[in-house]
């Protein structure tokens, strides 16, 4: 059975001043493709990056930050290390961590590490449709990274995900979906231009992972995390000429975000 909320509520905006009162250290196990944006999205919105990665040190690190993300877009034997080392570290440490099981289901290696990864149980899981899918043993679509199957296809599957590993469970889209297993959310907020750009998702993994570090219950800064990402999308789209000008206007939203845009523009609804 999943264990029960042990925090007050706090509405995104709470989550989102809590996160920057605390200014975490995040640890981030990212790919290539998406170590500087999501550095850049962690700084704007107030939390501080260390890319911390190489087996050698990833366990010795891991205890020194608020938070961890680990992402598996770019694998390989020695950063498989670092990632294993580094979810035993946050476990043992009571840290918590973020998975993002990026293609999960395109390759038998990938599906071993993230079993792997998961038995050092993640706190949030956040992943796209078909990844979700995939991760919870169901016949998923996806094309690489990019997922073939609808948020909704995928509702079921996070439910029964959350419940037998008792991570929060986060599957991105249009609209966002997120459940502890008891209960759950739609997030409304965000632009079509995201998908646009790349690494955003990987980026919204290490943000998930600041806002869990600023405490309170879990699925709550999961769902704030999504909320004010997709918020600062929509205000970034507002003067972007295309997904270039839009890139760089995120993390100027992300950076100009504060608690009571938040609480006027999040667009969250119990599903």
């Amino acid at each position: 059975m999943h264990p029960p909320a042990d925090h007050p509520i706090r509405t995104p905006a709470e989550h989102l001043a809590a996160m920057r009162d605390r200014t975490p250290l995040v640890q981030c196990i990212t790919n290539f493709v998406a170590m500087n944006v999501a550095a850049n999205v962690l700084l704007a919105a107030g939390a501080s990056p260390a890319m911390v990665h190489a087996a050698e040190e990833t366990g010795e690190f891991t205890p020194l930050v608020q938070a961890l993300s680990i992402n598996i877009g770019t694998p390989s034997p020695g950063w498989a290390t670092g990632m294993r080392a580094a979810a035993a570290a946050a476990r043992a440490a009571g840290l918590p961590w973020v998975l993002d099981p990026v293609a999960v289901g395109a390759t038998s290696y990938r599906q071993a590490l993230c079993g792997d990864l998961m038995a050092f149980e993640p706190t949030v899981i956040r992943g796209n449709a078909s990844e979700i899918l995939a991760l919870a043993g169901v016949e998923a679509r996806g094309r690489g990274a990019d997922s073939a199957d609808s948020v909704e296809a995928a509702e079921t599957a996070a439910r029964a995900l959350a419940e037998r590993s008792w991570a929060v469970v986060a599957v991105t889209g249009p609209v966002d979906y997120v459940t502890d297993g008891a209960r759950a959310w739609r997030i409304a907020n965000g632009h079509p231009l995201m998908p646009k750009v790349t690494a955003l998702g990987c980026s919204l993994t290490a943000l998930v992972a600041a806002f869990l570090a600023g405490g309170g219950d879990r699925a709550e800064a999961t769902v704030a995390a999504l909320a004010c990402f997709g918020l600062a999308g929509e205000q970034a789209a507002e003067g972007a000429a295309g997904p270039g000008s839009f890139a760089v206007a995120l993390i100027d939203a992300l950076h100009a975000m504060t608690p009571e845009t938040l609480e006027r523009g999040a667009r969250v609804s119990a599903a």
